[in-house]
């Protein structure tokens, strides 16, 4: 285990930690929210009726979670029980449900509102009927007299504002100081009949669990004949079959899911780049020439021909100073130190002791010292720069 690993380990590490804590002091916070899902248990969820819905229906009760549009036209069913609890339809769904009610078949209908075209149809308009902040859901019938809801958390408040003289009242909303609002009418359609309730609530999960509130729902559906009933639920509401249902089911262990992936996102990401063994550094190659110019020259030197050297660096001038200052080097004369020291700006006595020197390393008698090959040297170098 390499040293950055183990950093990244205590991170991940101390992150959880205290995360953990975060967790563990956090406080529970109730979702009031209306979802009227039947999968959440939070208080306006629809968990405890999904479960008791059977029982409610005697076992007659199916549960689907596709559009009525899509199943009623794959298929011919004979009359039955529709019920819609609080779900978004389009048009073409709604008209399919009232089809099925002309033919004979029963709709409860219980939500909020409805398209205002099929409110029309059915015969009545919707409103907000009361401004409390509590109020008491009560049946018409005598025999269902001592069958109420108390609503003292956020009822919605809505009611029937006109009803054709054709439509049963068969509850209303019972307030202190005002005059009872209906809320739970029948009409009949065609051969079928639709009951309509405005107010879901108390089929959450908050009023169901409170004692003696389950008997108002059981009369609210004692309206419907004992036969099969259809409740069609919105699609994003059917239970998960994932296998990690119960692990995203809890909240905490889902947050530890979360945590669990995102530290494992993090662990790739660093340690995503390819490994590789160092790369050797490897000097690049030198330039020996000036190296191998002053092991020759070294050579001359030890060989001891410094006549010859002389000889050479006079030829070697002279032939520079022909091709780059265009004098004639025949004749080593007054006229040629004169031009040369024009051409070149040095003074007169430099060039006149180069020439002295370049006549005699020229000559093949005369004797030249180390000294003299050094001073030709300075001398030739000096002029040509």
């Amino acid at each position: 285990m390499n040293k950055t690993f183990k950093i990244y380990a205590v991170i991940f590490i101390i992150i959880m930690v205290i995360l953990a804590l975060f967790e563990v002091n956090k406080k529970e916070v109730t979702d009031w929210r209306k979802n009227f899902d039947v999968n959440k248990k939070s208080p306006f969820g629809l968990f405890v009726f999904n479960k008791e819905a059977k029982d409610l229906f005697k076992n007659n009760l199916t549960k689907l979670d596709v559009a009525p549009y899509d199943y009623y036209t794959e298929k011919d069913k004979k009359p039955h029980n529709i019920l819609i609890v609080e779900s978004e339809m389009d048009p073409e769904s709604w008209n399919k449900i009232l089809d099925e009610v002309s033919k004979g078949s029963d709709a409860m209908i219980i939500a909020n509102r409805l398209p205002k075209n099929i409110s029309d149809t059915i015969g009545f308009y919707g409103s907000k009927i009361s401004y409390e902040d509590q109020n008491v859901l009560k049946l018409t019938d005598k025999k269902y007299q001592n069958d109420f809801i108390k609503l003292d958390k956020f009822p919605s408040g809505r009611g029937f504002s006109y009803i054709k003289p054709n439509v049963q009242i068969l509850g209303k909303t019972v307030e202190e100081n005002n005059d009872d609002q209906a809320n739970f009418i029948k009409t009949p359609f065609g051969k079928g009949t639709i009951y309509v309730h405005c107010e879901p609530l108390f089929l959450t999960n908050y009023y169901l669990l409170q004692s003696g509130n389950v008997k108002y729902a059981q009369s609210v559906f004692s309206y419907l004949i004992d036969r099969e009933t259809l409740w069609f639920v919105e699609s994003n509401t059917k239970e998960s079959s994932s296998l990690l249902r119960f692990i995203l089911s809890n909240p905490a262990l889902k947050y530890a899911w979360w945590v669990f992936l995102g530290g494992l996102v993090l662990f790739i990401c660093f340690n995503v780049k390819r490994k590789q063994r160092i790369v050797p550094i490897i000097e690049p190659l030198k330039n020996t020439s000036a190296d191998f110019v002053k092991s020759i020259g070294n050579l001359y030197l030890q060989e001891g021909d410094f006549h010859d050297m002389m000889a050479k660096k006079a030829q070697y001038f002279l032939n520079k100073v022909r091709l780059d200052l265009l004098i004639d080097t025949q004749n080593l004369d007054e006229e040629f130190a004169k031009r040369l020291q024009l051409k070149t700006g040095k003074p007169i006595e430099m060039v006149n002791e180069a020439i002295v020197l370049i006549k005699k390393a020229q000559d093949p008698y005369a004797s030249v010292m180390k000294e003299d090959l050094a001073r030709i040297n300075s001398l030739l170098d000096e002029i040509l720069k």
